[in-house]
């Protein structure tokens, strides 16, 4: 393996006994290039091309009272596979907030947890006092990744393979970018959302494959909220309006807590997806939250949704936790909130909702053949939670037609991230490649990124592959095939002659 430090960043972070600054969520201060990555076990496949693209939270300095894991410092860490072989490098997401408190030596904002009277310079996004860390997603897109955070900031733009940074989008708008964009292969556009406390509340765009703002509309809603995903389907946007947000009582006085309301229905709205707020058809259905969804389409007069359900969107405190962290640990708990795979169906012509429970296990962070995105699907692929703690060692795949589904699981001490799925080269069918994850493994103290062979699910992984150090476990990630953004690729291209 031959590896290169790039830098190494100073901060004041310190663990103590906190649950997410050690083991799996230890937060990593190096950048580094590494090629010719040692093979652990098996032999990594020469049908795919492309990046494996993961964001991370990785913290240099002390909270100013209570850290959060989401107030972490953005850091993308990339997977490239390409004949055969892996590269990695991993660089610190160089976002405004980051400069700011690096020239500062401390940290400058409050956090999820944190009075927002402590920030000492004005914040970014819905909250208004925090850091856009941007921290949360990362898609490719006009062939740039692009990270975002979940609370709303103005996005970040990386070279995929390199991670040399470029620039915040010039059609950023006012309000920002919420984490969850979604990228349409068919038609190489990108569709967003953001939200803030101010009327209307919601908005909703779509990006060319130029990388150009085409369209930009508002989705009004009665109040403040905090939508955390969106879904897509040929013709339309699905955005929504749960019932779980911020009190607005305790709002005016400047406090941020969340209740769940559990006498009021979610609502979804459906729109065109160049359509005005004259065009959204609002369908009501049981009170949840969702965090993810996993795909939509249409069938006949119906848009179908599948996500993933919350039966209890506002657990009880942890029992045990740290004192002071109990509703984080609550919150980060897929067990307490009872995350389970479900399916909406919405009657264009009738206004009329069903639902359905299409897996009674806990499960979230789903995974499609992107290649399905918005379209008529039929496998899907689910990440199971270690109960307590937010990290996974285990996938299901579902057969959304049959019903069936294959469960892997991953030995004692590893700890896995959200795996995106990874078209074999001439793909023959649906399932036909892999899913790909980096694995923080504690028996080791290193990471490992794997590979697992849809076809052959249960079997585990067909390669492990060494990284250099131990990298945090994070939220969210992305595949972007090669052709998309090397050598000019169709997408780069593009993006070029816009």
């Amino acid at each position: 393996m031959s590896v290169n430090v790039v830098k190494r960043f100073q901060g004041n972070i310190t663990a103590g006994d906190h649950p997410y600054l050690q083991g799996p969520w230890a937060p990593l201060h190096e950048e580094i290039n590494a090629d010719e990555l040692v093979v652990l076990e098996g032999q990594v496949p020469t049908d795919i091309d492309g990046v494996y693209l993961r964001n991370t939270q990785n913290p240099l300095h002390q909270a100013l009272e209570r850290y959060h894991p989401f107030d972490g410092d953005g850091m993308v860490h990339m997977a490239s596979f390409r004949d055969g072989k892996v590269q990695y490098r991993n660089r610190f997401i160089k976002t405004k907030g980051m400069l700011a408190e690096i020239e500062s030596g401390e940290r400058l904002w409050a956090g999820l947890m944190e009075d927002p009277r402590l920030s000492k310079r004005p914040g970014w996004g819905a909250h208004g006092a925090l850091k856009d860390a941007s921290s949360t997603d990362v898609v490719v897109h006009a062939g740039k990744a692009l990270t975002t955070y979940y609370q709303c900031g103005e996005g970040y733009r990386m070279d995929p393979l390199t991670l040399e940074e470029t620039e915040t989008p010039p059609w950023s708008p006012e309000d920002g970018i919420s984490a969850h964009t979604k990228v349409d292969e068919h038609s190489g556009e990108m569709l967003f959302f953001n939200y803030s406390k101010q009327p209307p509340y919601m908005h909703y765009g779509v990006v060319d494959r130029s990388d150009s703002l085409v369209h930009y509309t508002p989705i009004p809603l009665p109040g403040p909220r905090l939508p955390h995903d969106m879904a897509f389907t040929e013709n339309f946007a699905i955005l929504n309006d749960f019932p779980l947000h911020w009190d607005p009582d305790l709002l005016e006085r400047g406090k941020h807590v969340v209740r769940f309301y559990k006498d009021k229905p979610s609502r979804f709205a459906v729109i065109p997806r160049r359509g005005g707020p004259e065009d959204i058809q609002w369908f009501e259905a049981d009170p949840t939250f969702v965090l993810h969804f996993l795909n939509a389409y249409e069938e006949g007069d119906e848009v179908v949704l599948d996500g993933y359900f919350q039966e209890n969107p506002m657990p009880t405190n942890y029992e045990g936790a740290l004192p002071g962290y109990e509703r984080m640990m609550s919150y980060l708990d897929q067990y307490k909130m009872g995350s389970k795979l479900h399916r909406w169906r919405f009657n264009l012509k009738t206004g009329k909702t069903r639902e359905e429970r299409l897996d009674e296990r806990i499960l979230e962070f789903g995974m499609i053949n992107q290649k399905y995105g918005g379209r008529p699907y039929r496998y899907g692929y689910s990440a199971v939670q270690v109960p307590g703690w937010f990290v996974f060692n285990g996938y299901v795949k579902h057969d959304m037609q049959t019903g069936e589904s294959w469960q892997v699981q991953l030995p004692e001490g590893e700890f896995a991230s959200e795996a995106p799925f990874v078209p074999r080269i001439n793909a023959k069918d649906e399932d036909d490649g892999y899913l790909v994850t980096f694995v923080t493994n504690e028996n080791t103290g290193k990471s490992e990124v794997i590979l697992i062979d849809s076809k052959d699910f249960e079997a585990g992984p067909v390669c492990r592959v060494q990284l250099p150090h131990q990298i945090a476990a994070g939220t969210h990630s992305c595949w972007a095939n090669g052709v998309d953004f090397r050598d000019g690729g169709i997408l780069a291209r593009a993006a070029m002659e816009g």
